[in-house]
């Protein structure tokens, strides 16, 4: 399961940076055809993840502050990355 999560989380963190690069892309050039298509899979992405994390959560005794951090992950850009290296790599 870990090995699953830690694809989604990656999958994830590359959704959401290609969606805030559409983002500003519809602003220059008021094309927002590249946000309609990326934003479907970055959603089911992002509740993937947040259901792999509270799955997680009772496998691996994270506590609440490890918890939050790693739910916090998926809203930061980049965050997810941070999550894989410093959580999710040294369990693996």
């Amino acid at each position: 399961m870990l090995k699953a999560f830690r694809i989604i989380a990656f999958l994830e963190g590359v959704s959401y940076i290609l969606l805030m690069a559409a983002s500003i892309y519809k602003k220059v050039n008021g094309n927002e055809t590249f946000v309609k298509l990326l934003g479907m899979p970055h959603g089911l992405l992002f509740v993937a993840y947040i259901a792999f994390v509270i799955y997680l959560r009772t496998t691996y005794k994270w506590n609440s502050k490890t918890f939050i951090i790693i739910l916090l992950g998926s809203l930061i850009p980049f965050g997810t990355f941070y999550v894989d290296y410093k959580y999710l790599k040294p369990l693996a």
